[in-house]
């Protein structure tokens, strides 16, 4: 069967997780899978539809879809939906204890076996468990460094044994001890290697004239219970003397954990090696510089004198390959280094995992409480580890730690004490499906554990349905090959049944499949099977003609709204709900959102366009273009009005001039203007500010009469008179009001006021036809 491309796979399981969950997408129709093989690749929500009469015969449905729609358009039960699962195969439960007769039946890791069985994109988990049971065996090696800058260390150990083994009993009742040394590779530049230096490199030393040869690494005491053993030792060794600062202890620590039968490491304890030194050590690269270009191949170099052989013969190990090591022999690195060196080592820790760094005093009296220190700190934490993990697996881990919280993404605990359980989490994830039939295993281990959870993986990438298949199968006209549903045709046949035969009479049938001479066949959007079109479904709609050349969903849109979501697609045309125009459907012919407070549509500033208001007036704007800062207000519009009705409210009711200027207006005439006593300024209408002063020049406008100047004392008696009867008038509006004449300041709450302006303060509102006799009177002596 085809495959899909592994890398067009992950692109869909990364970019589409989500797509079969959206509104209106669906990638497993999208996929045009062929296959119930292909479909199963696609994404994990998809099914394969193996039922033979699925569809109908004018459309190709797709067998490749949603379970539930599968279900819905008849498939029944009749689809393939396989989902990954996880199997225990062993599970024995977590000891209390570590130290009894019977030590291998110790367990600190449950499960010790689960079977996985993925499918691509779909996660099955498991839950484990580790715990640091009490009372569990102890195996610690002592690793020295003896280079001439160690002789008071030296000293200061020598009854370490016995220390160290009473503390210890107070953490197990199994605890061994063993003890090896080393300086560095002797050969140049790195040792003296001068004939005079070869018996005693530290001849011409002042200081210390005495001490042995240098040497690589020297395995000098097995893992015993015998303390006094191991102090014995230590009482026999000397230092010597390299000729370099580095020294080579990166060599020893590699033979301490793979020489696993000469230094004694037991299977059913836990494994420390204490690492002490006052410097730095040499790396991989570094013994290019006595020409030794060979890598270090991580294998045991120990003669029967338990020398290390290698050492002039290969380079220094990488800290890759030390951490390999070291993991897979399950030993925790316990560097003692002095101050000046910490972070360096401290360093080393990150890259090399179950390791641990304190700081050793320049004599190393403190190395005892140093030793427990790092015990204790290796017993409180646990992490896990991964072993073989094939490639296209991808691990997820949730842990949680004594506080009973769960933290996603982390595979550690520290803070725990002996005897707390860690639980793990552990999703597994298959990326793609490997091209053969085959079952991959991996391992989890806790660091610094010789417990560990065997995992096998086996993928579920193959349909049930097709082993059965039926080759020249009648349901294919005996023409093909029967598969999950589907109908594989043999060589020079087609259809859907294998029912038409190809060659160039068939010419003729595929032009029955165009909707005109050169176009594509079925509008390349079916398939032209025996002079007929099947239209593909799509993941966006229906598509449907004879030529498959419509659909209900290439129509214009809003917003990326199909018909701006108020009507049908019908083969490319948007068909409008009720209320609604437009290409697209989306012009409402409703006005009523237009309608501002007044009642009037668009405040009489504009018009309604699809149910929004577009301002017209000049300054307009706002949803019902309500705000106008610069639009005449409604007393300026009134004005003409109003002053026509009060100038010739004596004339006939049907004067042409106010007809004309109040055709459009509702003037409402009352008798009493009700201003408050403590308006300083009189107003003709509250709202149309008409200021005396501005009564007063329209008066003195309609009389034919010009304000008097300061300049000016006095005049004729027709002037005289004019100023009379306006003040007469004034003194009816406003009466009693003072007539003085002056100019006032402005002041808080009040604007200046302009010289010859009138001053009053109004004691009783003055009745309309009081005015309207002032204007009369006016009106008769202008005509004189």
């Amino acid at each position: 069967m085809p495959r899909a491309p592994a890398l067009l796979f992950s692109c869909l399981l990364g970019l589409c997780a989500l797509v079969p969950r959206l509104p209106g997408l669906n990638i497993c129709t999208s996929g045009s899978a062929t296959s119930c093989e292909e479909c199963l690749l696609i994404h994990p929500k998809c099914a394969w539809c193996f039922k033979e009469d699925f569809g109908s015969l004018r459309s190709v449905t797709s067998r490749c879809d949603l379970k539930a729609n599968l279900i819905r358009n008849g498939c029944g039960v009749e689809f393939e939906s396989p989902a990954s699962s996880t199997q225990v195969l062993r599970s024995l439960p977590l000891s209390s204890k570590g130290s009894s007769p019977a030590g291998s039946d110790v367990i600190q890791l449950t499960p010790q076996e689960v079977t996985v069985t993925l499918r691509p994109g779909d996660r099955t988990a498991f839950q484990l468990q580790v715990r640091q049971v009490e009372d569990y065996p102890v195996d610690l090696y002592y690793l020295m460094d003896l280079s001439l800058s160690m002789k008071d260390d030296l000293e200061n150990i020598r009854s370490l044994g016995t220390k160290l083994a009473e503390e210890m009993r107070k953490l197990t009742s199994n605890f061994r001890l063993g003890f090896g040394s080393f300086v560095d590779k002797n050969i140049s530049p790195f040792s003296y290697t001068a004939p005079r230096y070869q018996t005693n490199p530290c001849i011409g030393y002042k200081l210390f004239p005495n001490c042995v040869p240098s040497f690589g690494f020297r395995h000098l005491l097995p893992l015993t219970d015998r303390v006094d053993s191991f102090n014995e030792e230590v009482r026999k060794q000397r230092v010597s003397r390299n000729r370099d600062a580095p020294e080579g202890g990166f060599d020893a620590v590699l033979q301490a954990a793979v020489c696993k039968e000469k230094i004694g490491w037991r299977k059913d304890a836990l494994h420390l090696l204490v690492f002490t030194t006052d410097d730095v050590p040499h790396i991989a690269l570094d013994g290019k510089l006595g020409g030794l270009v060979q890598p270090h191949d991580g294998q045991c170099h120990l003669n029967e004198a338990n020398e290390y052989t290698a050492s002039n013969q290969m380079d220094y190990p990488s800290l890759a390959l030390l951490g390999e090591k070291l993991a897979e022999n399950n030993i925790n690195l316990i560097f003692a280094v002095t101050k000046n060196h910490y972070m360096l080592y401290k360093n080393f820790t990150a890259l090399i995992p179950g390791t641990t760094v304190e700081i050793l005093h320049g004599d190393s009296k403190n190395i005892l409480q140093l030793i427990i220190n790092a015990y204790n700190s290796i017993r409180s934490k646990v992490e896990l580890s991964v072993w073989d993990q094939p490639e296209d697996l991808n691990l997820f881990f949730t842990a949680t730690c004594q506080d009973g919280v769960s933290y996603p993404g982390q595979r550690k605990c520290e803070g725990l004490k002996i005897g707390d359980t860690a639980s793990f989490e552990v999703s597994v994830e298959a990326r793609s499906c490997p091209s053969k039939h085959v079952q991959h295993t991996f391992t989890l281990r806790p660091v610094g554990f010789r417990d560990s959870l065997e995992v096998g993986v086996t993928y579920n990438c193959r349909c049930g349905c097709s082993a059965g298949l039926e080759p020249d199968s009648a349901r294919c006209s005996s023409n093909g090959t029967y598969v999950c549903g589907l109908c594989e045709c043999n060589p020079g046949y087609l259809g859907t049944r294998c029912e038409c035969q190809e060659g160039e009479s068939q010419s003729g049938y595929q032009n029955l499949c165009r909707e005109a001479e050169g176009k594509p066949l079925c509008s390349g959007r079916g398939q032209c099977s025996c002079n007929q079109c099947s239209c593909f479904e799509s993941e966006f709609g229906k598509i449907y003609g004879s030529f498959c050349e419509c659909d209900n969903f290439s129509c214009a849109r809003n917003k990326g709204v199909l018909c701006s979501g108020h009507g049908e697609c019908h083969c490319g045309e948007c068909k409008c709900h009720a209320g609604y125009i437009g290409d697209n459907c989306n012009c409402s012919t409703d006005i009523s959102t237009c309608q501002a407070r007044d009642g009037h549509i668009c405040s009489d500033r504009g018009h309604c366009v699809c149910g929004q208001c577009q301002c017209t007036e000049p300054g307009a704007f706002g949803e019902t273009c309500e705000k106008c800062p610069t639009c005449p207000d409604a007393c300026s519009t009134k004005r003409d009005c109003v002053e026509c009705l009060l100038l010739h409210s004596g004339s006939s009711a049907d004067n042409q001039t106010c007809q004309n200027l109040c055709k459009d207006e509702v003037i409402t005439r009352v008798d009493t203007i009700g201003f408050k006593p403590s308006v300083q300024k009189a107003y003709l209408h509250a709202h149309c500010g008409f200021h005396l002063q501005q009564v007063q020049q329209i008066l003195q406008w309609h009389s034919g009469l010009t304000a008097p100047s300061p300049q000016r004392a006095g005049g004729g008696e027709l002037s005289s008179q004019r100023l009379t009867r306006s003040g007469q008038l004034l003194g009816l509006i406003a009466a009693p009001c003072s007539t003085e004449r002056r100019d006032l300041p402005a002041s808080p709450g009040r604007e200046p006021v302009q010289e010859g302006a009138w001053l009053c303060r109004l004691a009783t509102p003055p009745s309309l036809a009081a005015v309207l006799s002032a204007l009369l009177s006016t009106s008769s002596l202008s005509s004189q």
